[in-house]
Formats: C-alpha cells, sequence, structure tokens
C-alpha cells in the first residue's frame, strides 16, 4: 500500500521517465474526492476509451458523461504517445472489482495474470480508492491499432509509477483483470505489457529500448597493435601539423612579431629544419676529420 503521489510528484516522475505530458485545465485539483477516499493506492489501471479523436477524448474523459461524472481517469494516452493529465485524486476509472484480484495486486502474489474475476461494478470493491487509472486512446475492436508511440508511452506511465512507490510491474493489470463485466485493454496482452514494463524497471528511467545507458563505471578496453599504430600515426601527424612553434630567428622568412604567421613553424618544417641542421653538422665534422 502507498500514500498517493502529489501531482507535483507524478510529474516528476512521468518526465524523468521520458513521458511527453499535456497538463489539461486545473487537473491537480479536478477529482470526485467528496464522493470517498483516494488511497492507500496499490496499483494501477490500464484501460480503453472505446473513442476516436484526441481531442474528443480528452473532453470525455475529462467531464464525463451523463451516467458517470468526470473524471474518468488520471490520464489519457493517446495516440501520438502524449499523456493528457485530466484529473488527480479519486476518479470513476475502475469501479467494483474482484477482492481476490486486490489481494493478489497487494501481495504481487500472482503468476502471469491475477484469477479471473468473478465480481464486478455492481457486487465488487472499490476501486476507485486504490487505484491509478489510465485511459489510452483507442476504439476496443481488436481491430484500431495501438501505434508505437502509444504503446511505448503506456509502458513509460506504468513504469514510473512502480519506480516512484517501488513496486514490481505485478502492481499494474487491466479493467478485465479487476472486473468481471470489462473486457478492456484490448488489443495487447497484459502479460506482454507487466513484461515490457519489467525490463523498463531493470534499467535508468531515461533508458530506452533499442539505446544505450551510460555505464556505472568506466571499462578499460585492450588496444590492438593496429590501434595502437592508428593513435601513434594521429599523434606524430597533430605534432607536424601544429602551427604554434616558434620559428628560429636564423630562418629566411623569419619575423619577430608574434602576430605574423613567419614568426611561427609547424612541427613539420621544425622536423625538417633540424634533419637539415643535423646534415650539416654531420658534414662539417667529416669535413675536420679528414683534415686531422
Amino acid at each position: 500500500m502507498a500514500t498517493p503521489l502529489t501531482a507535483s510528484a507524478v510529474l516528476a516522475a512521468l518526465r524523468a521517465e521520458g513521458v511527453t505530458v499535456v497538463e489539461v485545465g486545473n487537473w491537480r485539483t479536478h477529482n470526485r474526492n467528496q464522493r470517498g477516499a483516494w488511497g492507500p493506492l496499490n496499483g494501477s489501471i490500464v484501460h480503453h476509451t472505446v473513442t476516436k479523436g484526441t481531442a474528443s477524448t480528452v473532453a470525455m474523459v475529462r467531464g464525463g458523461y451523463a451516467d458517470l461524472p468526470g473524471p474518468l481517469c488520471h490520464g489519457m494516452i493517446a495516440k501520438d504517445g502524449r499523456v493528457h493529465m485530466v484529473g488527480w485524486g479519486r476518479t470513476n476509472h475502475a469501479g467494483g472489482g474482484d477482492p481476490r484480484v486486490l489481494d493478489q495486486v497487494i501481495a504481487e502474489s500472482y503468476g502471469t495474470r491475477p484469477t479471473p474475476p468473478t465480481r464486478g461494478n455492481s457486487n465488487g470493491v472499490d476501486g476507485n480508492a486504490r487505484f491509478y487509472g489510465w485511459e489510452c486512446e483507442n476504439l476496443g475492436d481488436g481491430k484500431d491499432p495501438w501505434p508505437a508511440a502509444q504503446y511505448d508511452a503506456i509502458v513509460r506511465v506504468q513504469a514510473a509509477l512502480c519506480r516512484a512507490h517501488g513496486w514490481s510491474a505485478k502492481s499494474v493489470i487491466g479493467h478485465l483483470e479487476w472486473s468481471n463485466d470489462k473486457v478492456d485493454p484490448r488489443g495487447f496482452s497484459m502479460a506482454k505489457l507487466r513484461a515490457d514494463v519489467a525490463e523498463r524497471l531493470k534499467h535508468p528511467a531515461s533508458w530506452s529500448p533499442g539505446g544505450t545507458t551510460t555505464p556505472s563505471k568506466e571499462t578499460d578496453v585492450a588496444l590492438s597493435n593496429t590501434d595502437i599504430k592508428k593513435v601513434a600515426a594521429a599523434v606524430v601527424e597533430q605534432l607536424l601539423s601544429a602551427d604554434r612553434f616558434t620559428a628560429p630567428s636564423d630562418a629566411a622568412d623569419y619575423s619577430d612579431d608574434p602576430k605574423s604567421p613567419r614568426h611561427y613553424w609547424t612541427g613539420r618544417s621544425v622536423f625538417a629544419d633540424l634533419v637539415t641542421r643535423v646534415r650539416r653538422i654531420d658534414k662539417t665534422l667529416t669535413a675536420l676529420t679528414k683534415e686531422k
């Protein structure tokens, strides 16, 4: 069990997980708290909206409809992966559900899925008090696709909550796993979603599948002989190309003005001059030796 995150805390957790958040109106104080408790919380429930169109879907989950006042969730995850925050506190999303499922979620004791629920909205325990709720824009007919950006956002949102509370992925369930009169979300497997959430939780919040993460410690890598030769060649080339060596004052084109390019030589010029001087000295010494 956990105390609900504050609005600021959930924003920080979502953004740290790489979620793009859209704040809708007075979402921080838009709730159904006057109708009952919110918390302690035990997990998060994923839903689908049975709607089409992001703007109209946001309006619906925020305001509700005649038989069910809004907000109907805490955030709506759109097709493009953006998460529209519409309420914070008690919301009308979970309704009644199976107490056995609640116990299994609290203990995180089930296998690939909780025991199929035998209770629903009319005779179950209050889920609005116990779960975060996330509506996902989809027709729910099993044909409407789930874009990669949307599914990735669903995974990130659930991982953010689990990470913040120290929960495992088994604290995330679908509405159909909570209530026997619900079928959502339809179009992907909750077991697969939990597996993807579990994988995220193995990595830092900033991790992206297929990307790289910053190692916690530097790793020594042995260089091959070929690598060593390449490095040496690069160092020599850098030295030969550098133009900050002061030219010798007896050079034919020498200038004592530091602002003049003739005041400096490249390493290559210095090396060539050195070879010339050595040869000159060698020639002079050879001549002196012969004279003796």
